[in-house]
C-alpha cells in the first residue's frame, strides 16, 4: 500500500467504484480483485491505481491512457477473431499483479502520473476507432481489471458505433466484478502465466486458482471468444509434466477449440538473467498440447510461420497461413469452414479476412476531440 499523492492529478481523475466495503477497523477493503487490499484513508492498493479517499474506493486514472496504437490483432495474440484486421490499442497505468518478468514493466509498474500522457473519455475512444477503420479496440498493454470503470465505459461507447471490445488480461479478478466486465468484452486473451500455484505465488504475487475460474467462466458462462497465451520461461515453467497437465485440463475442463499461445519469454524486468525461451521449447510445447486434443496450438514471439498457421483439425489443411503478422492463405469460406472438407473453424470470422498486415501506427486522440 502507498500514500496518494495529488500532483497534477485533476478531479476528473478520481472516479467513484463499488466493489469495497468498510471493515471494523476503518480500513476499507477494496473487492476488486483477489489481493482484496485493505486501506486506510489517502493509501493505494497495489496496482497504485486504486485508492482510499473520502471513505471510498476510487479509480485515480479514469479518462488517462499511456498512449494509443493500430495493431494488428494477432498481436494480442488473437488467431480466431477477425483475423488481419487492426485493433485499436490502449492502457493506462499500474496492475494488480507483481511479475518478475513483465514485458511492460515501464507502464504497468509505473508509479509516475506523467506516464499517461493521453486523455480521452470513453466517446472519444469510439469515434477515434471508427473514423480509423478499427473493428476492435483492446485494452492491453496493463490489465483492465484495474481500470475496470473506464473499460466498462469504453466498451459501451465502442458498442454503439460498431465497434468491438477485446480484453487481454491476467484474469485476476473477484466473481461480481468478473461478471459485470464480461458482459461488455467480446473476445478476451487470458494470459495463463503457468500451471503450479508455486510459480504465481513466487513470481507474479498471485494465486493460480482465481485465473483459472475467471477462464472457465469466460468460457461456459459468456459468449465471449477466449484465447489463452501462455510465456515460457526457461526453467519456470517449461517443463514436460507442467506442459501436460496444462494442456490436459484446457481440453478437459474447456475443450478442443480454445487457441493456446504459446510465446518467447525475453530477459525484462528484474529477470535480466534468465536466457531467451529456445524455438525448440515452444515447438515442443505445441506438439504436446496438439497431442493432448488441443486442435488451435501456436508460437510466437520467434519467426515460425508453421507454429502460426491455422489449420483444419479434419484434414489438416491449411486454414490460415501467417508469417508473422502477415496472412499469406486464406482458405476459409464465408461461413468459416474449411474449403476442402467443409469442417468448421471456431473462432469469430467474416466473409474475407482484413489486410493490415504488421503495421503499428500511433493515434493522438486530440484529433478526434
Amino acid at each position: 500500500m502507498e500514500t496518494t499523492t495529488t500532483g497534477n492529478e485533476s478531479l476528473m481523475d478520481r472516479f467513484p467504484t463499488k466493489y469495497w466495503h468498510k471493515l471494523d477497523d476503518g480500513r476499507i477493503q477494496c473487492d476488486l480483485c483477489p489481493r482484496y487490499c485493505k486501506l486506510h484513508e489517502g493509501q493505494r492498493g497495489l496496482c497504485f491505481v486504486r485508492a482510499a479517499e473520502d471513505g471510498a474506493i476510487v479509480l485515480t486514472t479514469y479518462g488517462r491512457s499511456s498512449g494509443y496504437c493500430i495493431d494488428p490483432i494477432e498481436k494480442k495474440p488473437l488467431n480466431h477473431f477477425l483475423p488481419g484486421t487492426p485493433i485499436l490499442s490502449f492502457g493506462t497505468a499500474g496492475c494488480n499483479l507483481a511479475c518478475k518478468y513483465c514485458q511492460n514493466w515501464d507502464i504497468s509498474k509505473s508509479r509516475e502520473m506523467d506516464t499517461l500522457a493521453d486523455r480521452a473519455m470513453p466517446e472519444t475512444i469510439a469515434r477515434a476507432a471508427k473514423v480509423l477503420g478499427c473493428r476492435s479496440i483492446a485494452y492491453t498493454y496493463n490489465d483492465p481489471v484495474i481500470f475496470h470503470e473506464y473499460a466498462i465505459d469504453v466498451a459501451q461507447a465502442c458498442h454503439e458505433v460498431g465497434v468491438k471490445s477485446v480484453a487481454v488480461t491476467a484474469g485476476y479478478v473477484c466473481p461480481e466484478p468478473r461478471a459485470e466486465f464480461y458482459r461488455y468484452m467480446d473476445a478476451a486473451n487470458v494470459d495463463l502465466k503457468a500451471f503450479t500455484e508455486e510459480f504465481y505465488f513466487k513470481l507474479t504475487g498471485g494465486h493460480l486458482e482465481p485465473v483459472l475460474d475467471t477462464i472457465k467462466y469466460i468460457k461456459h458462462e459468456t459468449d465471449v471468444w477466449l484465447e489463452l497465451t501462455t510465456l515460457l520461461i526457461p526453467g519456470k515453467n517449461d517443463s514436460e509434466e507442467e506442459l501436460q497437465k496444462m494442456t490436459q485440463w484446457v481440453v478437459e475442463e474447456l475443450g478442443p477449440d480454445v487457441p493456446l499461445h504459446f510465446t518467447a519469454f525475453h530477459p525484462a524486468f528484474k529477470m535480466l538473467d534468465v536466457p531467451p525461451t529456445p524455438v525448440q521449447t515452444l515447438e515442443r510445447a505445441r506438439t504436446i498440447a496438439m497431442e493432448n486434443g488441443v486442435r488451435y496450438a501456436y508460437t510466437g514471439n520467434v519467426c515460425d510461420p508453421a507454429g502460426q498457421s491455422t489449420y483444419c483439425h479434419q484434414c489438416h489443411q491449411i486454414l490460415i497461413g501467417r508469417n508473422g503478422y502477415f496472412l499469406t492463405e486464406w482458405n476459409l469460406t464465408p461461413e468459416g469452414n474449411c474449403k476442402d472438407c467443409g469442417t468448421p473453424c471456431a473462432g469469430v470470422f467474416e466473409a474475407r479476412p482484413g489486410d493490415w498486415g504488421s503495421r503499428r501506427q500511433p493515434v493522438c486522440l486530440m484529433d478526434f476531440v
